[in-house]
């Protein structure tokens, strides 16, 4: 597959007209869409539903913008699993895998970049998924 996934801070952005950041995350999505498609699963659809009323919005939002939602392969379930335990060995503090590691793993096992805003998690985990976040 050829195609983008799309962290769930930056889809908030949209929905929540972050004022300091919607705008970088409006237009990395429009840059990227146009070659790409862009891709969420159900744990970025889960963290995006909150601020929903219904699932039809929710629906009707993530169509607007063309992404498609993916099962997560099982794969990137056993890559979370195995990341999570070095997370743990190097004093990570959660108790449960956190969204991040399953979103980390769904890109990483499916070849696809990643935009994103939160690069700690990602970069140190998933060294090999290429992502595309604002320069600070």
């Amino acid at each position: 597959m050829n195609g983008v996934f799309v962290d769930s801070c930056v889809l908030l952005d949209l929905f929540t007209n972050d004022p300091h950041w919607g705008d970088w995350s409006e237009s990395v999505l429009e840059r990227y869409s146009q070659t790409n498609t862009i891709y969420i699963n159900s744990i970025v659809y889960t963290e995006i539903s909150i601020g929903f009323e219904n699932i039809e919005e929710v629906e009707s939002a993530i169509s607007t913008l063309g992404i498609k939602v993916l099962e997560i392969p099982r794969e990137a379930l056993f890559l979370t699993g195995k990341v999570f335990l070095e997370y743990r060995k190097n004093k990570g503090t959660k108790n449960s895998p956190l969204p991040d590691f399953f979103i980390g793993a769904h890109a990483s096992v499916s070849s696809f970049q990643l935009i994103t805003r939160d690069l700690g998690k990602y970069s140190t985990y998933f060294p090999k998924v290429k992502l595309i976040h604002p320069e600070h």
